[in-house]
């Protein structure tokens, strides 16, 4: 489990193709990923990997090729910058809130704007989303937790604060840019407890 507070932005070094899935090398000498060891979870851009390697400056990752296919990681090339975060422990304060790293979607920017000194990010998000996504709830983004500031019929807005602008990759995003998503997991929960069908065919 993750908090969606990113600890450190890395960069990608290399990706290597390995039977039909990669290989993501990924520079960050943050202490958290220092404290790294192999077997180890970490949330790239929102997506709960598995340390492999451990490197001089870094860490090796796997990313199979459903990974690749439902989240954006399959677009990364060498260079690209990546929100990190390691996975949580019973100790760590939950600043955020829970995320469980697994991609739900990828969604697209539609509109940026400044809004004095925060920044205003429309997200459109995929049709069968929504439901999940309230204003006021919260949302993750490339890994990052967020409050939802308005809704809309194909997607959301969220506001930018300058700390997360200045720790995250959020301050790169212009439109177009693919992000992905991760919606509230209560939210899920809610529904399925909701859920007037049991599992036998009779109503509950």
């Amino acid at each position: 489990m993750f908090s969606g507070i990113v600890q450190s932005v890395g960069e990608l070094r290399a990706v290597e193709t390995r039977a039909g899935d990669v290989r993501m090398h990924i520079h960050s000498t943050a202490p958290e990923v220092r404290a790294l060891k192999p077997g180890d979870s970490i949330a790239v851009n929102g997506c709960c990997l598995t340390v492999i390697d451990k490197l001089p400056d870094g860490f090796s990752v796997d990313a199979s090729r459903e990974t690749l296919e439902l989240t954006t990681l399959g677009t990364l090339r060498s260079g690209a910058r990546l929100n990190l975060e390691s996975a949580m422990s019973l100790s760590t304060p939950l600043g955020g809130h829970l995320v469980s790293g697994h991609v739900d979607g990828v969604g697209s920017v539609r509109a940026r704007s400044q809004d004095a000194r925060s920044v205003r990010i429309q997200i459109e998000a995929p049709a069968e989303l929504s439901r999940y996504i309230a204003r006021k709830g919260s949302i993750c983004v490339d890994g990052v937790s967020l409050t939802v500031n308005s809704v809309a019929a194909s997607g959301f807005e969220v506001n930018i604060i300058p700390h997360t602008l200045e720790h995250t990759i959020l301050g790169e995003y212009q439109h177009g840019t693919r992000v992905n998503l991760e919606v509230d997991l209560i939210a899920r929960y809610l529904e399925r407890l909701l859920d007037t069908q049991g599992t036998d065919g009779h109503r509950r």
